[in-house]
């Protein structure tokens, strides 16, 4: 009878053989995965095929609602999972400082299809999430211990590369939008901000409406699904406060794969909790 805990050496060989699978889809490659989950059996003593394919669930539920990171499509995330199991995934992350990176970054002069990032062109912007009553995706416990371990909204805001991708996949988006609208003087105009001035002006790229309007926007990127948190800026706030007819943050999300988005119009706490997560100290 199969031991029930798993060790940390049979975590890692489940977690190395997910990230290498999920690489491959990442990259549009198809992979066989009775084949793989035969080949890890070998490596795992007395673990069966139907518990591998379950623990390759489980690392999908804290890939996926967790940690703010792509998963394998085939593999569902399933929510029952030890600890351990965490900080075998915590720790190829480690590995792996700045995965997955897009393979194309499409510019505003893009107009083919690369890899397997889906072009600016089929973006479209829906309303935020709406709030759904019914029992949370994940086991409170699980999901705070997983907070605790590993900050999903630092990491996506560190990931610069990440960052600069979304910002860029927006700046596309928008220019295509003016152009299909007839607004090829407006396109000519858009401005990446962030870039241009810094990341002081509270917003990453000054677009247009139709109209003639501003349009200010705050990109925020994450791998993971729709409702992975991410960081405001006390700035950021401050000018959709202000600007708050042209300001609108857009939340890019499943952006390794297969990019979706929602857009949030101030005031931001109607949509969104804002919880501080740091103070200003100086010496009394």
């Amino acid at each position: 009878m199969a031991k029930q805990v798993w060790s940390d050496q049979e975590n890692d060989l489940v977690v190395a053989d997910y990230f290498e699978a999920l690489a491959l889809e990442l990259a549009g490659q198809s992979f066989n995965k009775a084949e793989r989950n035969r080949n890890l059996a070998e490596l795992l003593n007395e673990r069966s095929i139907k518990a591998i394919e379950f623990k390759h669930q489980n690392i999908s539920a804290i890939m996926w609602w967790g940690l703010g990171q792509p998963r394998i499509s085939g593999y569902a995330p399933a929510a029952n999972f030890q600890l351990s199991l965490v900080d075998a995934v915590q720790r190829r992350l480690q590995q792996n400082v700045g995965w997955p990176v897009p393979a194309h970054r499409p510019t505003r002069d893009s107009q083919t299809t690369h890899g397997v990032l889906r072009e600016p062109t089929a973006l479209r912007l829906d309303p935020p999430p709406a709030f759904k009553n019914e029992p949370p995706v994940m086991e409170p416990k699980f999901a705070a211990a997983i907070a605790r371990k590993y900050n999903v909204a630092a990491r996506d805001e560190a990931n610069r590369t990440l960052g600069l991708a979304g910002e860029e996949y927006i700046l596309a988006y928008e220019t295509e939008l003016l152009r299909a609208s007839g607004r090829h003087d407006l396109a000519k105009r858009i401005c990446w901000t962030s870039q241009v001035d810094g990341d002081g002006a509270g917003y990453d790229i000054h677009s247009f409406e139709p109209n003639g309007d501003d349009r200010l926007i705050e990109v925020k990127t994450t791998n993971g699904w729709e409702n992975t948190p991410f960081h405001v800026s006390r700035n950021e706030l401050a000018v959709a406060d202000m600007r708050r007819q042209h300001w609108s943050l857009v939340r890019l999300w499943d952006f390794a794969r297969e990019p979706k988005a929602f857009e949030i119009r101030p005031p931001l706490n109607a949509h969104v909790s804002l919880t501080p997560t740091s103070f200003l100290a100086t010496l009394n």
